[in-house]
């Protein structure tokens, strides 16, 4: 997701000032909205920002220092949109008619473009070459060394809710019959791939995140494991190739995400891979959902106690509440002074 606010894909001073405001006001760390990586079809609304071009990237650089003159930590969400999951089921036209106000829609240079020329029950967009995984792939490792470059404190890479690493993840959307379909190991090798090269582009210490969900848009029963050793073999590559945490989105954090079981998907994620977590959804709203809130359908503010109680317990290691497509993520309170070494204290 996205504030859909820099104009020509261009972070301005006032999303400077934006992020810097969180920083200021003691988030441990800040997941920026989601951004564009350089790929022809990475992208289908002017108003996101890009992680690609001179000017989009000298924008960041301005973030960067902003937040960090605050005293916090930020990692860009990297991002491409594939088969976009909010044109499911529908054209574009359609889609622009009931998108929120300001938000634009175009069709990509490159076409949408996802793993198998299928969105969820009929054929769409356009089945992705061996070579164009490659060039996504290369598209996300220069993303990352620029992320690095530019100063930022890691990346977390979007592979949820339904957009092209979440279709690849996918068996509805996933009929491929080469290496990057079929089992687990399979269908997550493109992502693999991802982490692999933008390990191999910024090496061993900079901080990579993966974000991943089972829920899809619209499609909120989806699931990708349905028991706890289908989720350790689901997620075994992607701790082979190198992700440091996950970031585990489900639409209500307090849910258990098997039976027999209070755990809920961060939880069982940290229990099978060993890997810090971020548990995010619905947290900090009473009786409802972020999905409503965006919808217009209001919700009220809740607090946090649930969620530190439940970090206290160590179920996971960080809590994530959104602010405008922002992820303010904090843990214990050490938090902010140890999330300058990216590694959350033992016992403390």
């Amino acid at each position: 997701m996205s504030r859909d606010l820099s104009p020509g894909g261009v972070p301005g001073a006032d999303v400077a000032e934006y992020y810097a405001r969180r920083a200021r006001h003691g988030v441990g760390l800040i997941i920026t909205e989601g951004t564009f990586v350089g790929h022809p079809s990475a992208g289908n609304r002017p108003s996101v920002p890009r992680f690609h071009g001179v000017d989009a990237l000298a924008g960041w650089a301005g973030v960067v220092g902003a937040v960090h003159a605050a005293g916090g930590r930020i990692v860009p969400q990297l991002w491409h949109v594939g088969q976009d999951p909010l044109l499911w089921g529908r054209s574009l036209e359609e889609a622009r008619r009931t998108a929120p106000k300001g938000v634009e829609l175009f069709e990509p240079p490159g076409g949408l473009i996802n793993p198998s020329g299928l969105e969820p029950g009929r054929p769409a967009g356009r089945a992705m070459s061996e070579s164009d995984i490659a060039e996504v792939v290369e598209a996300f490792a220069r993303a990352a060394a620029d992320a690095q470059r530019l100063g930022f404190d890691g990346i977390e890479l979007h592979a949820a809710h339904g957009y092209p690493f979440d279709q690849f993840f996918w068996d509805v959307t996933n009929h491929r019959t080469d290496g990057y379909g079929g089992d687990p190991a399979g269908r997550t090798r493109f992502a693999a791939e991802v982490v692999r090269a933008c390990r191999a582009a910024t090496g061993p210490d900079f901080p990579v995140i993966l974000r991943l969900s089972q829920w899809k848009v619209a499609h909120y029963r989806a699931r990708l494991a349905d028991d706890p050793r289908a989720l350790e073999a689901f997620l075994a590559p992607l701790v082979g190739a190198g992700v440091d945490v996950f970031h585990c989105s489900t639409r209500r954090f307090w849910q258990p995400e098997f039976e027999g079981s209070p755990l809920n998907l961060a939880g069982w994620v940290r229990e099978v891979t060993g890997r810090p977590t971020v548990t995010v959804g619905s947290v900090g709203l009473r009786d409802s959902d972020y999905l409503g809130y965006v919808e217009g359908k209001g919700s009220e503010v809740d607090d946090v106690g649930l969620v530190a109680e439940r970090l206290a317990r160590g179920e996971f290691d960080l809590g994530s509440a959104p602010r405008r497509s922002t992820w303010a993520a904090w843990a214990c309170s050490c938090w902010p002074r140890s999330a300058a070494r990216w590694r959350p204290r033992p016992n403390c």
